[in-house]
């Protein structure tokens, strides 16, 4: 007896000196949690299993784009930047990455970040003809703009952004105002949320811009179209992305590289939870799932990482060693 209570003794302190040197090793480690839904629960998931999993003590840091890239850049701090969408960074990553100060861990979303022109699945599914932006703007009587039907309406993004200058002048590229459309401005994320809402609730026609991922492509079957060209770089450095660009040619959208991106710092530090950082991806259909879930439930960034956790384990147990996924389920 005293032999089997030595012996659990033992194992139970080899057990605790094991956990206390995995959360040594791991050590704090603080997380950018990006001020759009995707990236703030990319946060929150990696919160959760770093915590959980590895022992890491996590600190969510309010980010956005610039900023933390900067602050990773200059400071060595957040130590992950989850959701990094690289293109508007494009150069000083490069340098930062060659000099050694950050590294650009993997690839958080699988298929990129998606920008594009929209329709229902179920237009496109009556109308199998269209396939291409072209071929949309064949059919101004599918599309009715809102303040005259006998118009088709192009739905552009949120003023203030990049992406309605891109819309505005793939408008004009396209002659769709020769074809009887006309350029809608939507206002804000809200606006054209709603505009895509209202033509599911009415089962009528709409066609505009729109990203992935997202909730509102989580939530309603949308079908992007191509332009029937493939992406111009230096037309968009020059032109489409230029405000007043006199002549603007038809061209496709880039698909946005996202990459999770660490400070070299926490990879020395941290090599086991960096093994994580490296495997663990995400594909854009999966993640408007969850968003859809997160706003038809109100939820949180913390609400939603927990509701993927728990929805799709068959995905993430992939990135971590089955003791690591005992200990996260464990924790739900």
């Amino acid at each position: 007896m005293k032999k089997l209570i030595a012996s659990a003794i033992f194992a139970v302190g080899a057990y605790a000196l094991a956990g206390s040197a995995q959360a040594a090793g791991c050590g704090d480690v603080s997380i950018a949690e990006m001020n759009w839904a995707s990236a703030g629960v990319a946060a929150q998931v990696d919160k959760i299993i770093l915590q959980n999993g590895y022992g890491c003590n996590v600190t969510l840091v309010t980010g956005d784009t610039q900023p933390t890239f900067t602050s990773m850049n200059e400071k060595g701090t957040p130590d992950i930047a989850p959701e990094l969408w690289i293109n508007s960074v494009r150069i000083a990553l490069d340098k930062a990455v060659s000099e050694g100060s950050l590294i650009e861990a993997a690839p958080l979303l699988s298929d990129g970040g998606v920008e594009g022109w929209w329709i229902p699945k179920f237009l496109a599914d009556a109308h199998p003809d269209i396939k291409t932006v072209q071929d949309a703007l064949k059919h101004p009587e599918l599309f009715p703009a809102p303040e005259d039907p006998s118009k088709g309406a192009v739905y552009n993004c949120p003023s203030g952004w990049n992406c309605q200058i891109s819309t505005a002048n793939l408008y004009k590229a396209t002659g769709a105002e020769k074809l009887g459309f006309t350029l809608v401005d939507t206002g804000s994320a809200a606006g054209l949320d709603g505009s895509i809402a209202n033509a599911f609730e009415k089962k009528t026609g709409w066609l505009g811009y729109y990203w992935a991922p997202t909730a509102i492509l989580g939530k309603y079957d949308m079908v992007r179209l191509s332009f029937d060209v493939p992406h111009d770089k230096k037309e968009w450095d020059a032109c489409t992305s230029q405000q007043d660009c006199a002549s603007p040619k038809v061209n496709s959208y880039p698909v946005s590289e996202v990459y999770t991106v660490v400070t070299k710092a926490f990879a020395s530090k941290a090599s086991v939870a960096m093994d994580y950082v490296k495997t663990r991806k995400w594909d854009n259909g999966t993640v408007g799932k969850v968003l859809a879930w997160m706003t038809d439930n109100q939820g949180t960034n913390e609400d939603a990482a927990k509701y993927f956790l728990k929805t799709y384990p068959d995905m993430w147990t992939k990135w971590v060693s089955a003791d690591v996924a005992t200990k996260v389920k464990a924790s739900l």
